[in-house]
């Protein structure tokens, strides 16, 4: 009730975001209106360990009591990418006619089928259902140990020391206002439960049905699936983690801006009091010795400016995708929003990639090269090409445990149609624009770049591109290890994640922090001679992806109870992935801050 009341204040201070809520209650969830006594459709969506988000099974895999002929509900995009299959079932439910008790069917189960719940059971399967589009949860059953107490750590594996307790007995509770629904909830009965381990077969599926008046208008019924997660202390928690955050990584990278502005000044004034003094024979030294080879092509350049542009594209779909969820788009009734923007965006700013590689390309090559298309083949395929390669094996994967994560074939066309009449021709014009725009142009470099490569100097080894790809990963990724935290326990766990604009803030500290330490670690390279600034920015700039991708490990390990190689291989396959996009996108700031700074700096003195 306190939380309730809490939702209800702070949506009353927030009029824009009700009035979106609104509207978009109204015209996405499409909920019915009833009158007194029209029959409300109860579907049953999936089946599977609490533990394992992804691996989710159809809730007539398990013997319930099924239809004669199972008709499945219409869904979009978005639903069916969470792997939602809502299915009719035989439960008859009546807009605001309580049910005190009433059979369902009566089955007799076969080895095969009690060895199916017993595991069901023992792998602490949950079930979800949908009511006029509201989610229910609940589970199959309980474990106990034959000594009395919950068996809650036990192996994975039947035994006959451990009760497998069946809930036979579900009881609905729905809230009405007018000629809406506004809320349901499921419980268990205790008492009406069947012990599979006695070697009991005959089971008789009951259920029950309670009409609950209430106050709360249609508009607001899905605020306490958005609020469902955040008690008020750990709201507060989570802000004073977030500040604490924000205010060390304002200090950090102001103290590192005020000490390498320093260290410019006194570069600048050496080197000008150099120029000036005609008598002085010292040999130059420092970052201004390297101005004829600083910007010498990079090595792969044609892959190199794919990325770049991939990078460009991925930071405007993520700007986009945040946007959209600060505007609460993405509430919890809105299944699969999420999912259905990314992929819809992701086409639409396909064009990005391809303007600013083959800008840069041609830039840095001539307008003239014949080998800008190739370089448009790389940009619209070097993130497209490994997520369909991953896909492919984990949908395989799902395939073969007859998951519900497997998407259907009409799926996957659809998704392939996308790509070949959206992203693909909007690539191809956006790299035509790109190299429309880069004629007559040269990159404008404020140096001449010398014929013959300078010789490195040899370095220590802490100064090194791996150990400086490791320090440029670090502060980032201390920047939003707090937040990363909320992200995989709502993405993969059950928990709802509402807290957008705690994400944007997150998102921005580390877009500055990124661009300040790779800028550092740039001038500390060049500052001992070596000019080789390209790859080594996009990958000081990309290396936060490897440790988001290392914390993976810890919090697999660490921090939940995935299990089994279905999940195993969609969670580190499909963060693999994840990381991949982060690299792409954040060595693309790395690089294009670096570029900005290193042509600042060299504008800034006289070079020969």
């Amino acid at each position: 009730a306190a939380a309730g009341s809490a939702m209800r204040d702070a949506s009353s201070v927030q009029p824009l975001r009700r009035l979106l809520l609104t509207l978009l209650a109204q015209t996405a969830l499409a909920a019915s209106t009833y009158e007194k006594s029209d029959p409300v459709v109860l579907y049953a969506n999936k089946v599977g360990p609490f533990a394992n988000p992804n691996e989710v099974y159809g809730f007539f895999s398990l013997p319930y009591c099924r239809p004669n002929e199972l008709e499945m509900k219409r869904e979009d995009l978005g639903p069916l990418l969470k792997g939602d299959r809502p299915t009719k079932t035989l439960y008859d439910i009546k807009f605001r006619e309580d049910v005190p008790w009433k059979t369902l069917c009566k089955v007799t189960l076969d080895q095969a089928q009690a060895k199916a719940f017993k595991q069901a059971i023992l792998d602490d399967y949950y079930f979800e259902m949908m009511l006029d589009e509201l989610p229910i949860w609940g589970y199959v059953g309980e474990l106990k140990s034959k000594s009395g107490a919950l068996a809650t750590l036990i192996p994975r594996e039947l035994d006959n020391s451990t009760h497998y307790f069946l809930f036979t007995h579900l009881d609905f509770s729905i809230a009405w206002n007018e000629n809406r629904i506004i809320e349901v909830n499921v419980s268990m009965d205790p008492l009406q439960r069947v012990d599979l381990s006695s070697g009991s077969r005959k089971i008789e599926f009951s259920y029950s049905v309670r009409w609950l008046h209430t106050d709360v208008p249609f508009e607001e019924r899905m605020n306490r699936y958005a609020q469902y997660s955040f008690l008020p202390q750990s709201f507060e928690i989570h802000w004073l983690s977030i500040i604490n955050s924000f205010v060390l990584v304002l200090l950090l990278t102001g103290f590192l801006a005020i000490i390498l502005m320093r260290v410019l000044k006194n570069d600048f004034s050496r080197y000008t009091r150099a120029n000036e003094d005609l008598e002085d024979d010292e040999e130059e030294t420092g970052w201004k010795l390297v101005h004829g080879d600083v910007f010498r092509l990079p090595p792969c350049f044609s892959i190199f400016c794919a990325y770049v542009g991939t990078g460009a594209q991925l930071f405007t779909l993520v700007v986009f995708i945040l946007v959209l969820a600060v505007m609460n788009m993405f509430y919890p009734g809105n299944r699969g929003a999420m999912y259905t923007a990314a992929i819809v965006l992701y086409a639409l700013t396909a064009g990005t990639a391809g303007f600013v590689s083959a800008h840069l390309y041609c830039r840095l090559s001539g307008s003239e090269s014949a080998r800008w298309a190739w370089n448009l083949v790389l940009s619209a395929t070097l993130f497209p090409g490994p997520v369909f390669l991953m896909f492919c094996f984990l949908n395989t994967v799902a395939i073969m445990y007859n998951s519900q994560a497997a998407l259907p074939f009409g799926t996957i066309l659809v998704i392939m149609v996308i790509w070949a009449l959206v992203t693909l021709p909007l690539t191809i014009i956006g790299g035509i624009a790109g190299r429309n725009m880069a004629k007559g142009k040269d990159f404008d470099t404020p140096c001449r770049t010398n014929k013959i490569p300078r010789e490195i100097p040899p370095v220590p080894w802490y100064r090194q591109g791996p150990c400086q790809v490791f320090m440029a990963g670090f502060l980032p990724f201390s920047a939003i290890y707090i937040e990363l935290h909320y992200i995989f326990a709502s993405v993969w766990g059950h928990k709802l994640y509402t807290l957008y604009g705690i994400l944007f803030i997150a998102f921005t500290m580390l877009v500055i922090v990124t661009s300040f330490i790779t800028i550092a670690l740039t001038y500390f390279q060049l500052a001992i001679e070596d000019h080789r600034w390209w790859w080594r920015s996009l990958f000081s700039g990309g290396s936060t992806g490897i440790f988001v991708y290392a914390y993976c490990f810890f919090y697999y390990f660490g921090r939940s109870g995935m299990f089994g190689f279905l999940q195993t291989s969609f969670f580190f396959g499909y963060m693999l992935l994840a990381s991949y996009a982060a690299f792409i996108m954040l060595g693309t700031i790395g690089f294009l801050s670096s570029l900005v700074f290193v042509r600042r700096i060299y504008r800034a003195i006289k070079c020969d």
